[in-house]
């Protein structure tokens, strides 16, 4: 009886050790990164208005487009640089006042 109850014990533990594993979501895919940098560049109040394409290769991350100033240039690869999974921004976006 006591012999059961451990192995039972045991079978328990070793469920709830593998249970996050089993469930744990796959790799993050260029799909999602390009949908993740796009809906926070698109909700960023300073420069969702702006024309800036979105490229993912490998979690590569590639910014192209227009903004009116510097600063804005900086703060869209800073919110692609901050989306999980993304392990590098190449900002080609030119500025452009007009």
């Amino acid at each position: 009886m006591k012999v059961m109850r451990f192995l039972s014990s045991i079978v328990l533990l070793l469920m709830l050790m593998l249970a996050p594993a089993l469930y744990a979501k796959g790799p993050i895919t260029d799909d999602h990164l390009y949908d993740q940098v796009r809906i926070q560049i698109a909700g960023d109040r300073e420069i969702g208005g702006n024309p800036i394409d979105v490229k993912v290769d490998k979690g590569a991350v590639e910014l192209t487009g227009k903004v009116r100033t510097e600063k804005q240039k900086e703060k869209a690869a800073r919110i692609a640089k901050k989306v999980k999974g993304v392990k590098s921004v190449t900002n080609n976006i030119m500025v452009s006042p007009t």
